[in-house]
C-alpha cells in the first residue's frame, strides 16, 4: 500500500511539475504557482465535503493546522523557485538538484528514530540516485548561478513542505493539505494585490492551472496518506521520484530527446523500487 500511494503521488507530481514548469515559460512564474494552488484550494475543500473531514483546527503541537502552513510557505516558495528555473531552459540543472530535497525528509525520519534494514538503505540509495540521473543532469555549455540558485532554493522548499506535511499528516492528511492549500491562497491573493494583475491568463490557460492544482494537491495527500502506513523513509524516497515522469513527459509531449545517463536513471530507479519491495 505505502510504495503504491507514494509511487502515484510521485506520478501526479511528474505531471505537475512538468505543465507547471512549461506553463511558466509564457506566464511568470509566481503567477502560474498562486492560480495552480488557488485551485487546489478548490480540490481540498472539495474532497473535505465529500468525505466530511472537517476537523476544527487547534495550535496543540499533535495538530495539523502550524505543520500545515509551514507546508504550505515552504511548498509555495519551492515550486516558484522549481517552475522559475525550468522557465530558464536548464531543466538539467534545475531538476536533479532539486530532486536531492528528499534528503531533508529522510534524514529527519531517521534521526527520528526510523530503523530501515540493510536491503532497504541499498535500495533507497540506488532510487535517489536514478531520480537524479533520470532528471538529466547537465554540465555542458557551463554552470550559471541563477539556474543552480532557484534550483537549491526548490530543493530546500520541498524537502521543508514534506517534512512538515508528514509531521501534519499524523493528525490529518486531508486537513493538513488543505491547510497548505489556504495558506498559497493568501499568498496568491497578497500578490494580485500587489501588483493588481491575476497573471494575464487566458480562459484556454484555466482547464491547465487547475489540472496543475489537482495533481499537486492529490500527489501532496497521497504521499501524507503513505506516511502513515509505514516508514516514513521509505514514503519520501518512493515519492521524490517525480523527476523520471517529468522527463518521460518532455520526451513524449516535447520530444526532447532522452540522454543515455537518463535511461540509466529510470533502470536505476525502477531496480531502486525492487530492491525496496524485497527489503
Amino acid at each position: 500500500m505505502i510504495a503504491f500511494l507514494a509511487l502515484f503521488s510521485s506520478l501526479l507530481w511528474g505531471a505537475a511539475d512538468f505543465f507547471g514548469g512549461n506553463l511558466s515559460k509564457k506566464y511568470k512564474a509566481v503567477a502560474v504557482t498562486a492560480a495552480s494552488q488557488s485551485f487546489g484550494l478548490l480540490v481540498g475543500i472539495c474532497v473535505i465535503l465529500a468525505t466530511s473531514s472537517w476537523q476544527a483546527p487547534t495550535f496543540s503541537q499533535d495538530g495539523y493546522l502550524i505543520f500545515g502552513v509551514f507546508a504550505g510557505l515552504l511548498g509555495f516558495v519551492g515550486l516558484m523557485a522549481f517552475y522559475a528555473g525550468l522557465a530558464t531552459g536548464r531543466m538539467g540543472v534545475v531538476s536533479p538538484i532539486s530532486s536531492l530535497s528528499a534528503f531533508i525528509p529522510l534524514t529527519v525520519a531517521i534521526v527520528g528514530g526510523e530503523r530501515l534494514t540493510t536491503l532497504q538503505i541499498i535500495g533507497i540509495s540506488v532510487a535517489l540516485v536514478g531520480a537524479f540521473c533520470a532528471s538529466g543532469p547537465e554540465i555542458k555549455g557551463g554552470l550559471s548561478a541563477k539556474p543552480i540558485l532557484l534550483a537549491v532554493i526548490a530543493a530546500f522548499g520541498f524537502g521543508g513542505a514534506i517534512t512538515f506535511m508528514v509531521r501534519g499528516s499524523e493528525s490529518s492528511p486531508i486537513m493538513t493539505m488543505t491547510t497548505m492549500r489556504f495558506t498559497t491562497f493568501i499568498i496568491a491573493c497578497l500578490l494580485v494585490i500587489r501588483f493588481r494583475t491575476a497573471g494575464g491568463f487566458s480562459k484556454k490557460d484555466l482547464p491547465l492551472l487547475f489540472a496543475i492544482g489537482a495533481f499537486d494537491f492529490f500527489g501532496n495527500l497521497l504521499l501524507g496518506i503513505a506516511s502513515t502506513k509505514g516508514l516514513v523513509s521509505l514514503a519520501v524516497v518512493l515519492g521524490s521520484l517525480f523527476p523520471i515522469v517529468t522527463s518521460l513527459l518532455a520526451f513524449k509531449v516535447l520530444h526532447e530527446r532522452l540522454h543515455k545517463v537518463q535511461y540509466l536513471g529510470i533502470a536505476l530507479a525502477i531496480s531502486g523500487v525492487v530492491v525496496i519491495s524485497l527489503g
